[in-house]
């Protein structure tokens, strides 16, 4: 299927026209081939027949509320009538895309080269062996350190150090008085 987005490359209506560079920016930004049909092309009558009596939303714009006619751009999945600029908008805006384009979503139908598989199905020898890996892999957290070689210090070793380390430069107090180590008592 072909989404084909018909715009009028000559309207002198500034919303218009932004509309429609939207609408092809966020298409392209989102990597959706698309076909664009000008309908103020000459000899493109047909094309904007078309248009004019397959969409169901006008595309009122703030200086035209209640067109005559249906204003571009207006979306199509072929002949499949997708919306208007404003429908386009809210589907762009609440990540429903794939939906409002009418394009068969990527999550549906899962093909599994030997298997034919849809979505959310599998074989069960394969959840078999899924079970079975999991099962192999050793909880990390259960496993306990241990030094390489018989110099390197432990971690209870190395917490002991310090507090002796920080016992030796603390200052005393006794009674409320604070006495200063030896080597600052001098200064």
């Amino acid at each position: 299927m072909a989404i084909k987005i018909y715009i009028s490359g000559s309207s002198g209506n500034k919303e218009v026209k932004k509309r429609q560079q939207r609408v092809l920016l966020i298409l392209d930004s989102k990597n959706v081939k698309y076909e664009v049909i000008d309908i103020a092309e000459p000899g493109s009558e047909e094309s904007k027949d078309f248009m004019q009596n397959n969409s169901t939303a006008l595309g009122g714009t703030i200086s035209d509320p209640n067109p005559r006619h249906p204003l571009p751009p207006q979306i199509f999945n072929d002949d499949l009538y997708c919306g208007d600029y404003d429908m386009f908008d809210m589907a762009n805006e609440i990540d429903e895309m794939e939906q409002f384009l009418k394009l068969e979503s990527v999550n549906e139908v899962t093909e599994i080269a030997d298997g034919n598989l849809k979505n959310g199905e599998a074989k069960t020898e394969d959840l078999r062996e899924n079970e079975t890996k999991e099962n192999i892999v050793p909880n990390l957290q259960e496993t306990e350190v241990k030094p390489e070689t018989e110099n390197e210090e432990t971690p209870e070793d190395l917490t002991a150090d310090k507090h002796e380390e920080s016992d030796a430069g603390d200052a005393k107090i006794e009674n409320g008085n604070e006495e200063a180590p030896a080597e600052l008592a001098d200064e």
